[in-house]
């Protein structure tokens, strides 16, 4: 009987974990529509994806860089000085 309701406990945990992970990942998805590449705005290694020739977050060189993003509220990147398009694109 004990292993039992080990194993009901566990079976129990395990689903509401679950639950939880899908509640984070459902906020994290709403968060990321609220925002928006901005480029030439990031500062040295703050920088969030690829670009420039390197291939991960952290690694811009210099402060400001147009072809640096970084993910900021949607609608305030102008405002921060930079565009929502990459240089060179047609948007």
């Amino acid at each position: 009987m004990k292993n039992g309701s080990r194993i009901a406990s566990t079976a129990i945990a395990s689903l509401l974990a679950l639950g939880a992970l899908g509640i984070a990942s459902t906020a994290s998805a709403a968060q990321d529509g609220a925002k928006e590449k901005c480029y030439g705005v990031a500062k040295a290694a703050q920088n969030d994806c690829a670009a420039n020739g390197h291939s991960c977050q952290g690694m811009a060189k210099t402060d400001n860089d147009p072809a640096e993003w970084k993910y900021v509220p949607k609608g305030e990147c102008e405002t921060a000085g930079g565009k929502t398009s990459a240089p060179g694109s047609a948007k």
